[in-house]
């Protein structure tokens, strides 16, 4: 396989880690961590990779093989039909048995991989409930998820979206208000500069006011939520701020490549795409 030469990066350091929900989709989900090593990766993420909150023990197992030599650095909760525009059940009135389940299904994956990062998506406001009622259900399931987190060593993040009109966290510190009415020191911020960015929030904040509150950071160029260069964000400046202040966590690369997902990674030398 041939690669573009990419001069050296400045301005930080920090790690990163392939989301394969999103990239390298030229293949199937389980060829991904496979097409993600071969270009150089030693760490990955993922959505929920199944199509329910209860998926076959073969297809967990089949998921969990597919990881050979990579390492596991964060997993979505199960979220519903993202297609759909559904985006979690952390506040759905109805679905707990659900987010229950899921809840097992991924505790039981970070045994067997160990990650030890997941992505709550809060959920979108629904028709006919009391939004307070939802919030309520949102700090039981947080704090379930969250005290079974903690005896693995593992942490939650909250992700403020983007595009979803009904989910109601949409900046830093909407996602911030829920922790601290939590309470838990392993619930955290997930730092998504693109949707931070289109929906208008503050992204010099993170690094001034936010940074203690960071579990992980997530990137895209905006307009568009394609490769760095592709948009106008000064994502390596935002980024060495962060790291400046005290971040040294992953730095998740979840962006639509353009055109295909080799080609998108000529911003990012192979000599950064790996961790010893």
């Amino acid at each position: 396989m041939k690669f573009e030469v990419a001069m050296p990066e400045e301005g930080h350091s920090l790690p990163y880690v392939a989301n394969l929900s999103i990239l390298f989709k030229e293949v199937p989900l389980l060829e991904r961590a496979a097409a993600a090593r071969e270009a150089g990766f030693t760490d990955v993420e993922y959505w929920w990779p199944f199509d329910t909150a209860v998926p076959a023990r073969d297809e967990v197992d089949a998921f969990v093989r597919s990881l050979d030599g990579v390492r596991l650095r964060g997993l979505n909760f199960y979220a519903g039909d993202m297609a759909a525009g559904e985006r979690g059940l952390v506040s759905w009135i109805g679905r707990e048995a659900e987010f229950a389940d899921g809840l097992v299904v991924a505790l039981g994956i970070a045994e067997r991989t160990g990650c030890r990062s997941f992505n709550a998506l809060y959920g979108n406001r629904l028709d006919g409930e009391d939004p307070a009622k939802q919030d309520e259900l949102a700090r039981v399931h947080l704090a379930t998820a969250a005290e079974a987190a903690a005896k693995i060593g593992a942490q939650l993040v909250l992700e403020p979206l983007s595009g979803a009109d009904r989910y109601p966290l949409k900046t830093a510190a909407d996602a911030v208000a829920v922790l601290d009415d939590l309470g838990r020191d392993n619930v955290r911020l997930l730092a998504d500069l693109y949707h931070l960015a289109v929906n208008g929030d503050d992204l010099d904040a993170l690094a001034t006011t936010y940074i203690a509150r960071i579990g992980h950071v997530q990137i895209a160029d905006a307009p568009g939520r394609h490769q760095p260069g592709t948009g106008s964000l000064d994502l390596d400046g935002h980024l060495a701020r962060l790291q400046n202040a005290g971040y040294d966590g992953f730095v998740g690369i979840e962006y639509v490549p353009e055109p295909d997902t080799l080609t998108s990674l000529n911003w990012l030398p192979i000599i950064r795409r790996g961790r010893a």
